[in-house]
C-alpha cells in the first residue's frame, strides 16, 4: 500500500536525487518495471546499466535520469527508507501506486499529488484513514498540514 505523510518528518530522504547519486545500483537497470518507468517519464530506453539512451541528450549514464525517474526507481529498490516525492510531476503518481500493489511505500509530500479519480487504496498517515478516489484524498484533514 502506499502510505503518504503530508508534510516532512525528520527520518524522510529529503534530496532523493543526492541520495540516488550515492545508493545506485547498476543492477537496479535490469528490473523490467525500471525499465517502464525510465521510457513513460524520460521518454528514454535503458541500454545497460550505465548506458540509458535519451531522446535528447544521447546517451547518458542514469545519474542524469529525472529526478522523477531517480525517486520512483528509490521508492521501488528501497521501500524501507521514506522519500519525500514533492520534486516528482504528477506523471510519476501512477507508477508510486504501481510500485506499492506489492509492497508497503512511504513518502512524504508537500501537496496533493494527482493520482487520478481512482480507485486506489492511500493510507494516509497524518490521519491514519484510507481514501479510496481524489475526492476523498481533498476533503481529508491530511491535506491541512501542508
Amino acid at each position: 500500500m502506499l502510505n503518504i505523510y503530508f508534510g516532512h518528518r525528520d527520518d524522510e530522504i529529503r534530496f532523493p536525487q543526492v541520495y540516488f547519486k550515492n545508493a545506485f545500483e547498476p543492477e537496479w537497470m535490469n528490473d523490467p518495471l525500471v525499465k517502464e518507468m525510465v521510457f513513460d517519464i524520460d521518454k528514454s530506453k535503458v541500454i545497460a546499466p550505465y548506458v540509458i539512451e535519451s531522446p535528447i541528450f544521447g546517451q547518458i549514464p542514469p545519474q542524469m535520469l529525472s529526478g522523477g525517474v531517480k525517486t520512483l526507481i528509490l521508492a521501488h529498490k528501497i521501500p524501507d527508507k521514506i522519500f519525500y516525492i514533492s520534486g516528482c510531476g504528477d506523471n510519476c503518481a501512477k507508477w508510486f501506486l504501481k510500485i506499492a500493489e506489492n509492497k508497503d511505500v512511504t513518502v512524504t509530500l508537500g501537496y496533493p499529488m494527482d493520482f487520478g479519480e481512482g480507485p486506489f487504496h492511500i493510507k494516509l498517515l497524518n490521519t491514519g484513514e484510507v481514501v479510496h478516489s481524489r475526492k476523498e484524498m481533498t476533503l481529508s484533514d491530511a491535506i491541512d498540514n501542508i
